[in-house]
């Protein structure tokens, strides 16, 4: 008797078709877990990539030439107009902020009291033209003319770096040098 149960040539086709079936639930819950991270990680990718595409994409442009307002042989304000280019989004200018850098100052520039008005002053920027007090959003076939006034007013030949920065998007950067000679009004190249 001892011999008989030992042995074990009594496994039937029960006992493997047990053991089949928990192998093929053991793969199943596998395969769908390993499904589901594939699903997500691909959604989470697309999330990515479209959303770099929007703040990669600058939705803004330079219209025309950028000036410099000079007074005593330097430039004190820099003036501009910008548009939307072709497909860019609609963009808030009072949540934009602008930043003025050269190779001795960065300096954060405030938004004027008054967003629309003719003049600022030092250390501030505001949208001189194209805009009404209640509605200072880009859009379309809108045109904003930009007075920028640093703190620091710019000598001859000087280069700087203005950058219009939108909440959504790139910046929009203005690479400029003040001419040899500085008058009342001058093409910055």
């Amino acid at each position: 008797m001892q011999k008989i149960m030992n042995r074990e040539e009594g496994f039937t086709g029960l006992e493997a078709a047990i053991v089949l079936i928990a192998f093929v639930v053991v793969a199943a819950v596998f395969s769908y877990v390993v499904l589901g991270a594939g699903f997500f990680t691909t959604q989470k990718s697309q999330e990515v990539v479209y959303t770099s595409v929007d703040m990669a994409s600058s939705s803004m442009e330079i219209i025309g030439d950028v000036y410099g307002l000079g007074t005593n042989n330097t430039v004190t304000t820099i003036r501009f107009t910008v548009g939307l280019a072709a497909g860019g989004t609609a963009v808030d200018f009072n949540t934009t902020q602008m930043v003025f850098a050269t190779s001795d100052v960065v300096e954060i520039l405030s938004k004027n009291s008054n967003l629309v008005a003719n003049t600022t002053s030092a250390g501030s920027w505001t949208i001189a033209d194209g805009a009404s007090a209640n509605d200072v959003l880009l859009e379309n076939d809108d045109k904003f003319t930009v007075l920028a006034m640093p703190s620091t007013a710019l000598g001859v030949n000087e280069k700087f770096n203005l950058e219009v920065r939108p909440s959504v998007g790139s910046p929009l950067g203005l690479k400029r040098t003040t001419p040899p000679k500085i008058d009342a009004v001058n093409l910055l190249y």
